[in-house]
């Protein structure tokens, strides 16, 4: 739910609702488009304390970089953490920014779940929270920032579905601790309904992370000897995948990724057996939770979801991006 005022002290920031949810989210991206912030939020000496899942992963980092980028435009200070996947050490991160008096706090949560108490104590301190890439099973959240992870998986399955020509078997490298990769799997799964002749077979927790993945993708490659496809739900779980696919000599089955990370670009390129990849907007997604958070300063009611687009890329359109950029080379 969207409460501005939840848990909020009075002293604090005590902006009355004002606007629609709707005609904010369009003031923003038109200020955007006009190549400025919107009007009348700027409040110098904020502070905002983020705590990300990690700074290991160039997602995040470019998130990061987004949330930098439109702080400095409204003289924001950020105290910007990781957790580096400790659901513990993030909690403490919260706690910290609550003893700091924050004015608002970003989280992208290592465990949708096990976030709740963290948000929970920032609400009964009046701080508001908000979160970022990865949304929260618990406590008051003003609004969440995030790719249309539904959208993307559907985007995944319609490339996966292609490939295969409506047939055959498939698996999923899953994560199933967080809300993105969820929605993700939800909208691959969706499409895929639509096909009776395709088949999930096997559904299985990767951890987000490349050595696990690799085990997880092993086993499903020893248990499935007939896969066509797999779809892994971000680029560390499709490299993983993609080297428990070439250590089997599987290289026939195809593997549709998330993120359009450097490295999985590269594969794409050279026609390895990841063939595609859901590209998001991670700078965007920085850029938009601060701009949320300073409509929320200025006394507007803000959107409980603000969703941000999503795409997809092959080595069909990577080759032309690539040849674009040669032609506009001096």
């Amino acid at each position: 739910m969207n409460h501005p005022e939840l848990g909020k002290n009075p002293t604090r920031a005590g902006a009355a609702k004002g606007g629609h949810a709707v005609r904010i989210l369009m003031a923003i991206l038109i200020g955007w488009t006009l190549g400025c912030g919107p009007a009348d939020t700027r409040d110098a000496e904020r502070t905002i304390g983020v705590s990300l899942l990690t700074r290991a992963h160039v997602f995040y980092r470019d998130l990061e970089d987004g949330l930098r980028a439109a702080a400095a435009e409204h003289d924001y200070e950020l105290f910007i953490t990781a957790a580096e996947w400790d659901a513990g050490r993030q909690i403490s991160q919260l706690e910290d920014f609550i003893t700091r008096d924050v004015d608002a706090i970003i989280v992208s949560p290592v465990d949708s779940s096990g976030i709740g108490a963290g948000i929970r104590a920032a609400n009964e301190a009046g701080i508001p929270v908000f979160t970022a890439d990865i949304a929260s099973f618990g406590g008051g959240v003003v609004s969440h920032i995030a790719s249309d992870n539904i959208a993307g998986g559907r985007l995944a399955g319609e490339y996966i579905v292609q490939l295969l020509g409506g047939k055959g078997k498939v698996a999923i490298i899953n994560q199933p601790i967080v809300t993105s990769t969820l929605d993700r799997v939800q909208g691959f799964r969706e499409v895929i309904e639509a096909y009776p002749e395709i088949e999930v077979v096997a559904d299985v927790d990767g951890h987000g992370l490349r050595d696990r993945a690799l085990v997880a993708a092993s086993d499903v490659l020893q248990a499935n000897p007939e896969l066509d496809g797999i779809f892994a739900i971000n680029d560390d779980s499709a490299l993983g995948t993609l080297d428990a696919v070439e250590d089997f000599g599987r290289d026939e089955i195809v593997i549709i990724g998330y993120d359009a990370t450097p490295p999985a670009r590269d594969a794409i390129l050279k026609d390895r057996a990841l063939k595609a990849d859901v590209v998001q907007f991670p700078v965007e997604i920085g850029r938009m939770t601060v701009e949320t958070i300073a409509s929320y300063f200025a006394g507007n009611e803000v959107p409980e979801v603000v969703p941000v687009r999503v795409g997809i890329v092959d080595r069909d359109s990577l080759l032309e991006a690539e040849a674009g950029a040669d032609e506009g080379s001096p």
